[in-house]
């Protein structure tokens, strides 16, 4: 049964017809359910599936560098932002389905007309970003930091992934003027978004922030995404513990 499960995770029907067919048996869902419980199984959102694993040593060297990045933002010695790009569009699918606890890997959001948004972040909550209802490639991102660079005022790392619009050759070539401004590149190891701050900031906006209500109309998504940056830091925070 369990097998069944995790073959149609959010169609308890097929399973009910795959135990008729296997021993002539009919079960209602509830006690389905109930069985599912005791087999250590809960019902509870499909998570995001990432496409392979990190070079474990890469990854830990990584790691403890970011730990003293952090230390050096706390003292107040750099500023450590954490840049990512999201997307928000009309249809608000959160996925859930019957899993172990552990979770179940493998759901990809589908594509539709979508806002996007391109943000820098740190742990006070300080968020610089931008909205467009392009897609967001290699060149918005380099006008995005060279807009940003002229605002800062002491040693900035921008914390990013190895997305190929942060790797174009176009991209490269600033880095070294972007150092001469006090802005350097630290690049996280590959398939490893859970080190990068401004995630948590895409989910909670997603999953929490943004209300039913806002997927009537394309005109109150972008006004509730445009809301929640705005306000971000004042009515809206997350405890970057």
């Amino acid at each position: 049964m369990k097998k069944w499960v995790k073959e149609t995770p959010k169609n308890l029907g097929a399973v009910q017809e795959k135990i008729k067919k296997k021993w002539d048996i009919i079960v209602s869902k509830d006690t389905i359910k109930r069985i599912l419980k005791c087999l250590g199984m809960k019902w509870k959102r499909i998570r995001s599936r990432v496409g392979g694993k990190p070079e474990p040593e890469l990854y830990k060297h990584k790691k403890q560098i970011l730990k003293a990045l952090k230390k050096l933002s706390n003292s107040g010695a750099i500023d450590l932002r954490y840049l990512d790009e999201s997307g928000f569009c009309l249809t608000p699918y959160v996925p859930y389905g019957w899993q172990d606890k552990e979770g179940l890997e493998g759901f990809e959001s589908s594509k539709s007309k979508r806002i996007n948004v391109l943000g820098l972040l740190n742990r006070k909550n300080e968020l610089y970003s931008y909205i467009f209802e392009t897609k967001i490639n290699s060149e918005i991102v380099i006008k995005f930091l060279d807009n940003y660079v002229q605002k800062i005022d002491k040693m900035t790392v921008v914390v990013l992934d190895n997305a190929p619009i942060h790797r174009s050759k176009a991209f490269q070539k600033k880095i070294v003027e972007w150092q001469e401004k006090k802005l350097k590149i630290f690049w996280l190891p590959t398939y490893s978004p859970q080190l990068n701050l401004i995630e948590t900031l895409w989910r909670f906006m997603k999953y929490e922030w943004i209300e039913a209500q806002a997927y009537t109309s394309w005109k109150h998504l972008v006004e509730y995404v445009e809301n929640i940056l705005k306000n971000f830091g004042k009515k809206y925070t997350i405890n970057f513990a």
